[in-house]
């Protein structure tokens, strides 16, 4: 029942859906007076929500800094969040937007900080089927030279919620001994790490990667002109920002 309800709250949270439903609310409504009203609710939020300088502002303070990991220190595995690739119709693999989680679990490996990889992703679609996420991303990380042996598979998990409680059992029973290095996306961490304590997981180091924003030159052209875009980028850092609360309500964080 989350899980539905999550990909609900998903749809409500996206001003582009806003525009949407209150242009339908103002050809539906006989009213003047409320369509005129609607008609400037939906230019409010089209002019805040595209704003440049609102989001950067915003994405800058809702993602935490970057890690620096001890060069001589190793961690017994690091897992890799999934949400970074999807499937076609032919059900073949493809990185998304969100690959510096994939790049930087690689570079971890590679560099000798982390020991294993635990891959926590099933798929996230509600109505279709499509294999887990995390068999695309086996068969990447052993393209990139990661070896078969260092990678732990959890394919079942649907939500942040589930990558937590699914790890945890899995990192139990093969008795690797924390802290351990949680990877996923900037935007994302904040939740995540609520929702790992949440799980039980008491000794980790977050490793925020994938950032959206990141502190640039000031460009006035970049900050006052009008994005149509951001009305899209907008309902994925208000997923976190409000999925924050609605974990902690539910009892998940």
């Amino acid at each position: 029942m989350f899980f539905i309800f999550s990909k609900v709250f998903f749809f409500l949270l996206s001003p582009f859906n806003w525009i949407i439903l209150l242009f339908i609310a103002s050809l539906i409504v006989r009213t003047n007076s409320i369509k005129k009203k609607l008609r400037i609710t939906i230019w409010v939020i089209a002019l805040l929500f595209s704003n440049p300088f609102i989001y950067k502002s915003i994405s800058k303070w809702w993602q935490p800094g970057l890690t620096n990991l001890a060069a001589n220190k190793q961690y017994s595995a690091g897992i890799l969040l999934g949400g970074l690739s999807m499937y076609d119709a032919n059900d073949t693999g493809f990185f998304g937007n969100n690959a510096d989680r994939f790049i930087q679990t690689a570079n971890l490996y590679h560099s000798k900080q982390i020991n294993k990889i635990l891959i926590s992703g099933g798929t996230g679609k509600l109505l279709s089927k499509e294999p887990a996420e995390t068999d695309f991303l086996y068969k990447e990380l052993i393209r990139n030279g990661v070896k078969q042996e260092d990678i732990i598979v959890e394919p079942l998990s649907r939500n942040t919620h589930e990558n937590a409680i699914f790890s945890k059992r899995l990192l139990d029973s093969l008795q690797l001994a924390p802290p351990y290095i949680i990877v996923t996306s900037a935007q994302h961490m904040r939740r995540a790490i609520k929702v790992f304590k949440k799980a039980g997981f008491n000794d980790f180091i977050p490793y925020p990667c994938d950032y959206k924003v990141i502190e640039t030159n000031f460009n006035l052209e970049d900050s006052i002109i009008p994005d149509i875009k951001l009305l899209s980028d907008w309902k994925y850092l208000l997923k976190e920002i409000v999925g924050v609360w609605v974990y902690q309500l539910t009892g998940k964080a």
